[in-house]
C-alpha cells in the first residue's frame, strides 16, 4: 500500500527504480543494508520481494499451491536419504518448485546483488549467468567482474559436480532440478554476504535451463557438504549460523540470517545433530516424542527412530513449508489434537485432513527432542483463511521421513552449531 501511494504521487520519479526492482531485486523502499555478518531474510511473497505472484492468489489457491510445492520437495528429500552420498554443486533430482526464503548476496568485483534462496538441505551454489538460455532476466554478468574465473577440468571441485564434462577447457555439469534441467560451468568469484567477502567461492554459473521450477536468482546451500557455504567459509564463520524466519502472514516480512559464532544467543537449548553417512548434508535430529497439550501421544518407537541405512528419522529443513510426520506419528498427533479441540465437524483442504469451519481453541504441540523441547503455539500450528472461515492444522503425513518445516520454525531462532554437532531453538519474534 505504501508503494502504491508513493507511486501515485511520484509516478515519474519512481518508474525507473521500480523497473530496476523488478529486474534486479528488492523494492527500493525495503532495501535497508545488511550489516556485519547479519543478513535480512525475506519470505518469497514478502511485499519486499520481486517474486510475489503478479496476480494475488485466493487463500485456498495459495494453500493448495504451497502443498503441491511441498510435495515436490518431500519427493526430493526422500530421494536423497535412500541413496549413497554424492556431493553435487546443486543437489538432488527433485526439489521445491520455488524458494520460500531469500537473502541478498553480492557476487563479483564490483559486486552485483542477487536474491538467492536459502536451503539447509542442499549444498547447492549456483546463479543464472549472462547469456543463459531459459534463465530469468536477473542474471550475473560475469564479464563485468574482475575476480571471476571458470574452473578447468583439473580442478578438484570438478569431481564433486554431477555429470561433469570436459569438452573444452571449462568444467561443465548437467543435471535435473525439480521439473527443470540445468547446465552450467563450474566457476569461482568473490561472494559477499552482508559485509563479509568470501573470495574464490565455488558455484555453478548457469548457461542453460529448461522448465520453470528454479529459484529465479540462484540457490545458496546451507548444508554440511564440502561445497556448501559452511565449508567454503569455514575460516570466517566456523561452520556456525542461525536464522529467524518471519511469518508469511506478517506485514513485516524481514527475518535474519546470522553467520558465525559471534552474536548468537546464549540462552538457548540444544539437541545433538546426528550424522547420516548416506546424506551427510542433512540436519538429522533425535525426535523422541510428541506432546499434544499435556499428553505425550502413543507413537511406535520405530516411527521416530533414526536409521542411517534407510534414511528414516527426523530432519530440520528450511525449504519445506508444513511439517510432515510418518503416518503412525502423524495419526497419533492428529487424533489427540482432534480429541482436544472437541468439534465434531472436521473437514479437509488439499493435503490437510484436520480443518474446521467454526472457531476453535487449539492445544499446543510440543516436539520433544533429546535434551530439548520445542512448544509450538497456535501461530505455528494453524493456518486460517483470510475471512477466518476455515482453520486447518498445518501438518500432514508423509512416508519415510519426518520433516520439521519452516512454518513450525517461524519466530524461533534456530542455531546450527556444526563444530559442536548440535542445533538449538529459542523463541524470538522476528516478524
Amino acid at each position: 500500500m505504501f508503494l502504491q501511494n508513493t507511486m501515485k504521487s511520484h509516478l515519474v520519479t519512481l518508474v525507473f527504480p521500480f523497473i530496476l526492482w523488478l529486474v534486479h531485486g528488492l523494492n527500493p523502499q525495503c532495501a535497508t543494508q545488511d550489516h556485519g555478518s547479519n543478513l535480512q531474510v525475506f519470505h518469497v511473497y514478502s511485499p519486499c520481494s520481486p517474486f510475489r505472484p503478479s496476480k494475488p492468489l485466493s487463500w485456498e489457491e495459495d494453500v493448495l499451491q504451497t502443498l503441491a510445492k511441498d510435495q515436490a520437495r518431500l519427493q526430493y528429500l526422500s530421494s536423497l536419504v535412500a541413496k549413497k552420498s554424492v556431493v553435487p554443486i546443486a543437489s538432488g533430482r527433485q526439489i521445491v518448485q520455488s524458494p520460500t526464503y531469500i537473502v541478498r548476496a553480492n557476487i563479483g568485483t564490483p559486486p552485483q546483488t542477487m536474491l538467492m534462496a536459502m536451503d539447509t538441505s542442499s549444498d547447492a551454489a549456483w546463479v543464472p549467468c549472462t547469456g543463459c538460455i531459459g534463465c530469468s532476466s536477473a542474471a550475473f554478468d560475469f564479464s563485468k567482474s574482475t575476480t571471476f574465473k571458470t574452473l578447468g577440468c583439473q580442478a578438484a571441485q570438478c569431481k564433486q559436480v554431477p555429470n561433469p564434462t570436459c569438452g573444452g577447457s571449462a568444467c561443465t555439469f548437467n543435471m535435473t532440478y525439480g521439473g527443470s534441467t540445468i547446465a552450467g560451468n563450474l566457476s569461482q568469484d568473490t561472494v559477499t554476504l552482508a559485509t563479509d567477502p568470501v573470495p574464490s567461492y565455488t558455484f555453478g554459473c548457469l548457461q542453460k535451463t529448461a522448465g520453470s521450477s528454479l529459484p529465479p536468482q540462484g540457490l545458496l546451500g546451507l548444508g554440511r557438504g564440502p561445497l556448501s557455504l559452511l565449508s567454503q567459509s569455514q575460516n570466517l564463520y566456523q561452520s556456525t549460523f542461525s536464522y529467524c524466519l518471519p511469518s508469511f502472514r506478517s506485514l513485516n516480512f524481514s527475518g535474519s540470517l546470522k553467520l558465525g559464532p559471534k552474536g548468537q544467543p546464549l540462552r538457548i537449548k540444544y539437541t545433538p545433530l546426528l550424522k547420516n553417512p548416506r546424506r551427510p548434508s542433512l540436519y538429522y535430529v533425535n525426535l523422541v516424542a510428541i506432546r499434544v497439550g499435556r499428553k505425550v501421544v502413543d507413537i511406535p518407537p520405530n516411527a521416530l527412530a533414526f536409521n542411517p541405512s534407510t534414511g528414516a528419522g527426523t530432519i530440520i529443513d528450511s525449504g519445506t513449508v508444513f511439517t510432515r510426520l510418518v503416518p503412525p506419528a502423524y495419526e497419533a498427533v492428529r487424533n489427540e489434537f482432534r480429541r482436544r479441540v472437541r468439534v465434531a465437524n472436521v473437514t479437509s483442504l488439499g493435503g490437510f485432513d484436520t480443518c474446521y469451519t467454526v472457531p476453535i481453541v487449539a492445544p499446543t504441540i510440543t516436539l520433544m527432542f533429546s535434551g530439548m523441547n520445542v512448544t509450538l503455539p497456535q501461530e505455528n500450528l494453524l493456518i486460517h483463511s483470510t475471512a477466518g472461515s476455515i482453520t486447518c492444522l498445518a501438518m500432514s503425513s508423509a512416508p519415510a521421513l519426518n520433516v520439521i518445516a519452516n512454518m513450525q520454525q517461524q519466530n524461533h531462532r534456530v542455531l546450527f552449531d556444526v563444530p559442536n554437532s548440535r542445533v538449538g531453538f529459542a523463541r524470538e519474534q522476528c516478524s
